[in-house]
């Protein structure tokens, strides 16, 4: 503010042109600030864009997903679980995806209890070299109901049946279910002797292991779903050959004993059969005679009034009745005619017939074709 006082008049400034230059360098200002701001925007779009794909995620067949929203899964009940398909979530850390496997067969093997072997030798199939004693911390093993030793090893296919309780219940379900395995073997192990569980009752012996396994999985509720379980026992490598002989011995007794069971069995129905065939027979010829002398006395009784009336006459009719029955029957026949002088005449038969002679061919003979 000037002072009222002071006898010096204000100067007013006068605005200067501005030159060519000036205007130059005020546009190139301009051109720049406006493509700073494009270049603004085109950032934030393509920022927006990103943050937009980056909440789109692709759930795959045979699998299902959890969006853990700042760790709580986000919905309730059937929301939970995010289905094959197109999803949307937010960026991490805010929302998290869990993918769960369902539509796979897992397996878990249980290996506490068997002898040690090399990855090379399992792969391949074959068995270490026998050892006069176990090796403590290497060798695995369970003892049986009698107090011997054995090698059991079991291999648990599942597949995932709650996926939230597969996923979230326990932190690693893998060790859990192995660990349960192993508990299984070992509680059925001290409930069976060896023979039983080697030999004896060998499938006994894996339905009490799958029995305590699903009880342990319904009791931990793992949310999963047990298709098989496969128990192999072995007896320990250094004691194997008194097994196998025991194996084999035990083997020749059942081979012997089924075969004098068969061979017993065979004679009783051959035995029974004979029995059987000639009762039958008995009893079919009885009746055969039982009804021919039922005849016979019925025929006689049928001619009985007609000897009374006749007796020659029957007689002489019974005759010519045996007369035709035997001539009917006999191979050979001779009618011998009476002599013109009554006298009787001899008839000689040779019971042994007088063998032919051969009759000689001529070689030289044409044949008959």
């Amino acid at each position: 503010m000037a002072d009222p006082l002071s006898t010096k008049k204000p100067v007013r400034r006068m605005p200067t042109a501005l030159t060519g230059a000036d205007d130059t360098s005020s546009q190139a200002l301009s051109e720049a600030l406006g493509s700073s701001f494009l270049l603004v925007r085109i950032m934030v779009f393509v920022l927006l864009g990103a943050f937009v794909f980056s909440c789109v995620f692709t759930v795959e067949p045979n699998e299902v997903a959890v969006v853990l929203r700042f760790g709580k899964p986000r919905g309730t009940g059937a929301e939970v679980l995010l289905r094959p398909g197109l999803q949307w979530a937010l960026p991490y850390p805010i929302d998290e995806i869990v993918r769960i496997r369902t539509g796979e067969t897992k397996v878990v093997r249980a290996t506490n209890a068997w002898y040690a072997v090399a990855p090379g030798e399992e792969a391949i199939g074959a068995e270490p070299m026998a050892q006069a004693t176990l090796s403590p911390g290497v060798d695995g093993y369970t003892l049986t109901s009698d107090g011997n030793i054995l090698h059991v090893r079991a291999a648990m296919k599942y597949r995932v049946a709650d996926p939230v309780a597969y996923a979230f219940r326990f932190q690693d379900v893998t060790n859990l279910l192995a660990n349960a395995l192993n508990n299984s073997i070992y509680q059925s192990s001290a409930r069976f002797t060896a023979d039983d569980a080697l030999y004896l009752e060998p499938t006994a012996f894996r339905e009490a292991i799958s029995t305590r396994m699903g009880n342990l999985i319904q009791r931990f509720s793992v949310g999963i779903t047990v298709d098989e379980i496969v128990v192999e026992t072995r007896t320990p490598q250094y004691v194997k050959q008194a097994f196998d002989s025991v194996i084999s011995a035990q083997q020749d007794r059942s081979k012997k004993v089924n075969e004098a069971e068969g061979y017993y069995n065979e004679r009783v129905r051959t035995a029974e059969g004979e029995a059987a065939a000639l009762r039958a027979g008995g009893i079919v010829s009885s009746n055969a005679l039982v009804q021919a002398v039922s005849a016979e006395a019925k025929y006689v009784q049928d001619q009985l009034p007609y000897f009374e009336r006749a007796p020659d006459l029957l007689k002489a009719r019974l005759r010519i009745e045996a007369l035709a029955q035997i001539l009917t029957n006999a191979p050979d026949k001779f009618f011998i005619p009476d002599r013109t002088d009554g006298a009787s005449r001899q008839l000689r038969i040779q019971i042994n017939r007088e063998p032919q002679a051969p009759v000689r061919r001529d070689p030289n003979a044409a044949t008959n074709p």
